[in-house]
């Protein structure tokens, strides 16, 4: 073999060594689009003072902004500020952390801390793919520390925001429903006769990996006069886990008129195996 044959198998062993050592996504990988997220809802905008060095990260600069879709709150972390006026209705692209992150999985079911830095820094890359690598890293941080101190609250990796038109909306729906809670009177009714007119909702899961173990809790809910869960008033983490938006009730009334309920709901959350 001469010595130019001995270069390129040389060369070619090498890139085959390197090709096969390579931990990063291949060209065809990285130019795949993670499927983004959608949601759709009322925002709210606060202006905090005193909020940790954390919190402030999340909010580009700007207040801090929170998107309402029933009875879920969502947490906004943007990379660039947004113009959002407290009330209006938005429509928001982008990842559901904590969605993402459990989908992800974790092979010690949270054993080792809930979420792994990671999951955190894989779900950032995600949302924004053009971010330098010190900033993914920072992003990540900022994400983990969120997540640790109040793992049930949805935080939203923002990829897009805009004001919802008309053709997103159902008002005839919303806004009607909207209404005639506004006007009905509430009225309390205990957990036992409330739970006889459940109709669908899941009151039995699987505990969540920030909470392993599992627990039976009570949650304060209010029922809106359509039968679904219209507010909760808890600060119990796992009450916050629950997707109340599968909940319904039969439309509650009383002597003929609709009304709202303020009761409690038992939902058992079991062990992770």
């Amino acid at each position: 073999m001469n010595r130019n044959a001995r270069i390129s198998c040389f060369l070619g062993f090498t890139l085959a060594v390197l090709s096969g050592c390579s931990s990063g996504p291949s060209a065809s990988e990285s130019k795949k689009a993670a499927p983004l997220d959608r949601i759709q809802g009322k925002a709210q905008v606060l202006i905090e003072t005193g909020i940790s060095a954390a919190d402030a990260a999340l909010n580009a600069g700007g207040p801090t902004v929170y998107i309402w879709v029933g009875a879920h709150r969502y947490r906004l972390f943007m990379t660039k500020p947004a113009d959002i006026v407290h009330g209006d209705q938005y429509v928001v692209e982008g990842i559901d952390a904590q969605k993402a992150i459990d989908k992800i999985g974790d092979p010690d079911n949270g054993k080792n801390g809930y979420p792994l830095q990671a999951s955190c820094t894989q779900v950032v890359q995600m949302a924004w793919k053009d971010l330098a690598f010190d900033a993914v890293d920072a992003q990540a941080g900022v994400l983990r520390t969120r997540v640790q101190r109040y793992p049930a609250r949805t935080v939203f990796l923002v990829a897009s925001v805009r004001p919802a038109t008309d053709a997103d909306k159902s008002t005839a729906t919303a806004d009607s429903n909207a209404a005639a809670d506004d006007k009905a009177k509430e009225v309390a009714v205990p957990a036992e006769k409330q739970k006889a007119l459940l109709i669908e909702g899941p009151t039995v899961q699987t505990a969540p990996l920030w909470d392993s173990a599992g627990e039976t809790v009570h949650c304060k809910v209010v029922i809106g006069t359509d039968g679904k869960i219209a507010d909760l008033d808890t600060g119990a983490q796992l009450c916050e886990a629950v997707p109340w938006g599968q909940f319904k009730y039969q439309p509650p009334v009383q002597a003929g008129k609709p009304v709202k309920v303020s009761t409690e709901v038992e939902i058992r959350f079991d062990a992770r195996k």
